[in-house]
């Protein structure tokens, strides 16, 4: 991996050399558009409106309008920000880990020692540990200053950037607040569904089912074109999936009785299909990685076809993920 930040951990008068990695990464299949008359690419150009040239990267400059004067910001003026120069990622507490809602986490970077005597970065790290607290930090990363949490993961510090909290939207809808009346036995139901999918947390075991799918359906694109067979390629939606999207009202406990049953069946076998499959004896949803995971395609001509751009999906992870 290649750093994407050096700089220093301010622990009070402690200070701890770190070089700062990305922790995740996207594995999405990479998509471009096209022109769906002809297949030609489309494509996006940096053009000025006053002169009509093409812009390069390097002759762009940030500006600010409020609405009777601009402001133009250049590259230079931005760098002149103290918060900018700043390469401190500075404690400024150290709370509960519970209390830091996962709806503010943002993007996670690791955090490894930059320098020959570790010491201070080991102390840091054990005293988390023990402690069993994270700290809140401030930093400035690309141009914009952040919070963070950081914490212990494994044998390394882990940075996350945090939403500041004016940046979390109250939730404010009246029909959550609602008391809809519950009764004991469509409760007792529920907890019993929720028994049966109660188990330890290991991510590994979950692939993205949208990427799986749409790498599939390049394959068969490449060998079949226009005349792929989606149904025959997928399988039939399962009846019981198409019930639930259709927004037809249910009876509850209904619906909780037939979860259960379902759900209590064997996986090799559901309702007389293999498992697996997209039909009536599909996998629950969710989805467990299949054993065998096809490649994205290599790159070759081939006649033109429609996709739809795939939509980026972040996930956030909690304390401890």
């Amino acid at each position: 991996m290649r750093a994407i930040w050096t700089g220093s951990i301010a622990f009070g008068l402690v200070n701890v050399p770190v070089k700062a990695y990305g922790a995740t990464e996207d594995h999405d299949v990479q998509l471009h558009q096209v022109h769906d008359a002809d297949g030609g690419r489309i494509r996006y150009q940096r053009r000025c409106e006053v002169c009509g040239k093409k812009i390069d990267y390097e002759h762009i400059d940030k500006a600010y309008d409020d609405g009777e004067r601009t402001v133009v910001l250049s590259g230079s003026d931005m760098e002149a920000l103290p918060a900018e120069k700043s390469r401190e990622i500075e404690v400024v507490q150290f709370v509960p880990s519970d209390q830091i809602d996962p709806i503010m986490l943002e993007r996670s970077y690791y955090l490894a020692p930059d320098s020959k005597s570790p010491k201070a970065y080991s102390l840091l790290r054990r005293t988390l540990e023990e402690t069993e607290l994270t700290a809140v930090v401030k930093f400035a990363l690309r141009q914009k200053t952040r919070l963070g949490a950081m914490r212990v993961r494994g044998d390394v510090l882990v940075l996350q950037g945090l939403l500041w909290g004016d940046e979390v939207r109250e939730a404010d809808f009246p029909e959550a607040r609602k008391d809809s009346k519950i009764s004991p036995q469509e409760l007792k139901m529920s907890a019993a569904l929720v028994q049966q999918f109660s188990a330890d947390f290991t991510p590994e075991e979950f692939e993205d089912d949208y990427q799986a799918q749409l790498r599939t359906l390049i394959e068969e694109k490449l060998k079949q074109g226009d005349s792929l067979d989606t149904e025959k390629t997928f399988g039939a939606k399962d009846t019981d999936t198409q019930e639930a999207e259709s927004g037809d009202v249910i009876d509850l406990m209904e619906a909780l009785k037939r979860s259960i049953a379902r759900k209590g069946q064997p996986k090799d076998k559901d309702e007389g299909g293999t498992e697996g499959q997209s039909g009536t004896g599909k996998k629950a949803t969710g989805t467990k990685k299949t054993p065998a995971k096809t490649k994205t395609p290599a790159k070759k001509k081939t006649t033109t076809t429609k996709t739809a751009d795939a939509p980026a999906a972040k996930s956030k992870s909690r304390k401890g993920a």
